[in-house]
């Protein structure tokens, strides 16, 4: 029957995505079966173990915007805590190491963000620091209600005046680091404002002004690391899944996604690359979105009810701008290495040149940037006693011709004596190549077999303007009923908050589709601070009822606007009668 409710969902790939939304359609009624092609879940998001005992975080490994990982747990009816998972706070959050001996350290510390900005630029320069917060907050409470929580199908949201009114204080098409330069006046405040877009794979002299909310909510929400790994949370959803019916299929890769139906356009289950069948009503892809649509699905020599469709869409998506990659060295250090704080920040003194050569060139900087990650410095049981994990990572280009997988092996040599000699001159440290007992590397062509990453972008598709709202891939699937993505290169995004959001819209796009009901806050209820509204006049009673006051600084200037137009208006209206007819002077003694 046309009408008919799906049962069974099939999702491929088990990373945060699909993770996320396997849990969700299963509190939906569906039963869910995700196939992983590793022998382990969370995709990038994963942790391995060396031999020698240490533990490291394959991808992330700092936890922001954690009110969208607690909304994710809250959908299921718990909590981060009653599921396990205890979140440590990382003080401070960054050590940025500057190559003339300064160093920045960034916190959630008014007072000391204060003396740290007013060392370099002054009082006035501590104020600029609240306006740029004050737009930051603008950019992250209008970004979480206008396009975290929605779905773009359409290019005409884009136009509808409830979208456009709001966002323009997004600031979408100026750069970040050109907004930034508005509130800081020495390069190397503005390099401290604007490094945080290499978490969405982009230069700073390219991403869209927005993403200050990312270095918004470090200041004002904190860093957090998740004990025992940033997988931890996965895990932690995963189970509640399990506890809904969810199965796992791991060492599963899938082969194809099989079409059928009467027009032979609907997605109606997948084959394995054991060459197994399986069957289901929806089909859900967590995979890489360039690699799925080039690999995945049905080409026009295969299948001509979609082919036609998929096959020139795949070929304009391997066109798109992608994401950085990166160079990840993974070391266990034989003692503790205390000059290194959780978080580090190493900046090029070619700042514009480092992304240049990363964005425009796709290859390794001359003298590149660079973040060194040390777990057990707040974690300690990511190593063993008296050691330190270390992880650094290079944001590099990504795989291109002049680039291809044979060249990055003499790369990753030369990122990683560039690396420990930054760290010895700017640390002081000696000899670090000496204490690394273990190593384990992944560059752009490890990234993309282990996760069929297209071209072994880490972070998937480029976050630039064009690639993003209703010009980002759908998330449902193009040509292909009863198929939907979710993860980094569809709508909203990369960054697990971001995906996890889009579970939540991709989740409630399926049901909406299918007729069946949401069993949790539909996002069209969401309503940001509304809510803690609410929350306040059934908590507190009277006292905790928010009212905004008549006299706020915007009433105040429209009032001085309407007062100026009166005074106008009156020696206008007053004529010759306030004019002197003496050379155009007032009448009086002037």
């Amino acid at each position: 029957m046309a009408n008919e409710k799906p049962k069974t969902a099939i999702v491929i790939g088990a990373g945060a995505g699909g993770i996320a939304i396997s849990a969700r359609l299963a509190k939906a009624g569906l039963k869910v079966t995700v196939l992983e092609k590793n022998d382990f879940t969370g995709g990038r998001c994963s942790i391995f173990r060396s031999e020698a005992g240490f533990r490291f975080d394959q991808g992330p490994s700092l936890l922001l915007l954690p009110n969208l990982f607690r909304e994710t747990f809250a959908d299921f009816g718990t909590t981060l805590e009653a599921e396990g998972v205890e979140l440590l706070q990382c003080f401070p959050n960054y050590d940025i190491w500057f190559s003339d001996g300064a160093v920045f350290r960034s916190s959630t510390d008014t007072a000391a963000m204060k003396r740290e900005i007013e060392k370099w630029e002054g009082p006035d320069g501590f104020q600029r620091y609240l306006a740029w917060l004050a737009e930051a907050h603008g950019h992250y409470e209008i970004s979480l209600q206008h396009v975290l929580h929605r779905n773009f199908t359409n290019h005409a949201q884009l136009a509808a005046p409830s979208f456009v009114a709001p966002t323009i204080a997004l600031h979408p098409l100026e750069s970040i680091w050109s907004r930034t330069t508005r509130y800081f006046w020495s390069d190397r405040l503005r390099r401290v404002f604007t490094f945080a877009t290499m978490y969405m794979g982009m230069s700073p002299y390219d991403a869209p002004s927005t993403y200050s909310l990312l270095q918004y909510t470090e200041l004002a929400e904190g860093i957090w690391y998740p004990k025992g790994g940033f997988q931890t949370v996965l895990a932690a959803i995963e189970r509640i899944g399990r506890r809904l019916g969810v199965q796992y299929r791991l060492n599963t890769p899938v082969s194809k996604v099989l079409t059928g139906g009467p027009d032979g356009k609907t997605a109606t289950g997948v084959l394995l690359e054991s060459g197994e069948k399986l069957e289901a009503d929806l089909v859900i892809v967590n995979a890489d979105l360039v690699y799925a649509y080039n690999n995945l699905f049905p080409q026009e020599s295969e299948n001509k009810a979609v082919g036609p469709t998929i096959t020139p869409y795949a070929k304009d998506l391997s066109k798109r701008e992608a994401s950085c990659s990166s160079i990840s060295f993974y070391w266990s250090f034989s003692k503790k290495i205390p000059e290194l704080g959780t978080h580090n920040i190493f900046l090029a003194d070619e700042y514009k040149e480092s992304f240049d050569a990363i964005f425009k060139r796709h290859t390794l900087p001359s003298d590149p940037s660079f973040y060194v990650n040390v777990p057990s410095r707040v974690d300690p049981t990511a190593a063993p006693p008296d050691k330190d994990a270390v992880i650094c990572l290079i944001p590099v280009g990504h795989l291109s011709s002049t680039h291809p997988a044979s060249s990055w092996p003499s790369l990753v040599a030369s990122a990683k004596k560039a690396v420990l000699a930054t760290v010895e001159k700017r640390t002081g440290l000696r000899n670090l190549e000496s204490l690394i007992i273990e190593e384990t590397i992944n560059s752009p062509p490890e990234w993309q077999a282990k996760f069929n990453l297209d071209r072994g972008a880490i972070l998937g598709l480029s976050h630039s303007f064009f690639n993003v709202l209703s010009f980002r891939p759908r998330t449902r699937a193009k040509g292909v009923k009863n198929a939907y993505f979710v993860g980094a290169s569809t709508h909203p995004g990369t960054g697990v908050p971001i995906v996890l959001a889009g579970a939540k819209i991709t989740a409630e796009q399926i049901l909406g589709d299918k007729g069946m009901g949401v069993p949790w806050e539909p996002l069209k209820e969401w309503k940001g601070h509304v809510k803690a509204t609410e929350r306040n006049t059934k908590r507190g009673g009277k006292l905790d009822v928010l009212r905004r006051p008549l006299w706020t600084d915007d009433w105040n200037l429209f009032l001085s606007g309407v007062i100026g137009v009166l005074v106008l208006g009156v020696v206008v209206l007053a004529g010759p009668a306030a004019w002197g007819g003496n050379g155009g002077r007032f009448v009086g003694d002037w």
